[in-house]
């Protein structure tokens, strides 16, 4: 059997019981809103977010990096 299908599955099968674990639902509250949803869900998204801003960080540092090397500095 192939290794890489063997790893798919292991993760997937890890990923369905993380979500059956934590299927609580949370109350988040910042400043005046406030948002209901499962725990699951809520660390889906921080992943995600946080995805996303070390790839705009990264991809701002290897810009400007990239323009001092051009400029000779």
């Amino acid at each position: 059997m192939n290794y890489r299908l063997i790893l798919i599955l292991t993760l997937s099968g890890l990923a369905i019981l993380f979500i059956i674990q934590n299927v609580a639902v949370v109350e988040i509250s910042f400043l005046f809103w406030s948002i209901q949803m499962s725990r699951a869900l809520l660390m889906f998204f921080l992943l995600a977010i946080g995805i996303i801003i070390g790839w705009v960080l990264n991809s701002f540092y290897r810009h400007r990096t990239g323009k001092a090397m051009l400029n000779g500095a």
